[in-house]
């Protein structure tokens, strides 16, 4: 089954002095009456119920976040003891959604992006999702067209298309860096390059096989953390398992190295949202 898993971290530095650390941008009503964080709920609960719907944050911000979420499960909310990056907090988010359903596949997003529509993005990860159900062993990632020559994001280059129907899956060629100005401009004109959006979906099984391969260490601890999930001895686990994991993202940890690693084209509008200056530009004032 589906399972959404938004990650919801974050250290409220982008929108000070509205932002805070326990109240960052995602827990804010920037671009609408609800909250980020809600609207992100809202969105994925259009092809996935709230029992499967996973937040994974920080101590700090969870209150928060269960109170601004009260249709999902407490018991969804997971709560890192300390920021790893990405890697760690989605092998914490598998193991998780393994020990409920030993078949299921994930979609993974920030829980602070703008997108719309809302009926075209669940399109998308139906899509993403059925690449996912015939090829098990798909990385499949999002990847946005460039709207401009942007400096701040990583880029994907795209290799071969799949054999598909829709023409807008492809095997990822390569992964590019934040560029400079020029390189950007070649980027965002060629065609062949997308912005990496950091939204993801593949089994949960698979991913925790690719940090398993690529990251031991790390899959060894979340391993660890198996056995006791659900009884008493799983905070105690936790705290000691987690903060010793390597801080790393998922994009170094595994999406690098992997093969069966493919870039849908997103056909929905994005943005991250990552300063005062874009939400000026999103809400299109001065």
């Amino acid at each position: 089954m589906l399972h959404a898993v938004v990650m919801a971290g974050g250290s409220g530095t982008r929108f000070w002095p509205q932002s805070r650390r326990a109240l960052p941008k995602q827990l804010l009503r920037l671009a609408g009456k609800r909250t980020m964080i809600q609207t992100t709920v809202d969105r994925s609960a259009r092809f996935v119920p709230h029992e499967r719907t996973w937040i994974v944050t920080n101590g700090v911000q969870a209150p928060e976040s269960a109170k601004q979420l009260p249709e999902v499960p407490a018991e969804n909310i997971l709560i890192e003891p300390c920021g790893r990056n990405t890697a760690p907090c989605i092998g914490l988010a598998a193991i998780h959604l393994l020990h409920q359903d030993p078949d299921a596949v994930m979609v993974v997003m920030p829980a602070d992006h703008v997108i719309s529509p809302p009926d075209v993005f669940e399109a998308a990860v139906t899509d993403a999702a059925a690449i996912v159900e015939s090829s098990p062993e798909a990385l499949v990632l999002f990847g946005v067209p460039p709207t401009f020559p942007s400096t701040g994001y990583g880029y994907i280059e795209r290799g071969e298309p799949l054999p598909r129907d829709s023409g807008s899956a492809f095997q990822v060629k390569s992964f590019r860096e934040k560029p400079d100005r020029k390189t950007a401009e070649q980027y965002s004109k060629g065609g062949d390059f997308y912005w990496n959006c950091g939204i993801f979906v593949w089994r949960a099984d698979r991913i925790l096989a690719a940090l398993s391969q690529h990251e031991p260490e790390l899959h060894g601890r979340l391993t660890r953390l198996q056995k006791p999930l659900g009884t008493k001895d799983w905070q105690s686990s936790l705290e000691t398992e987690f903060p010793q994991m390597r801080s790393i993202s998922i994009d170094y940890a595994v999406l690098e190295r992997a093969a069966d690693v493919f870039v849908l084209e997103a056909p929905f509008e994005w943005d991250d949202v990552g300063s005062w200056q874009s939400l000026t530009r999103l809400l299109g004032t001065d």
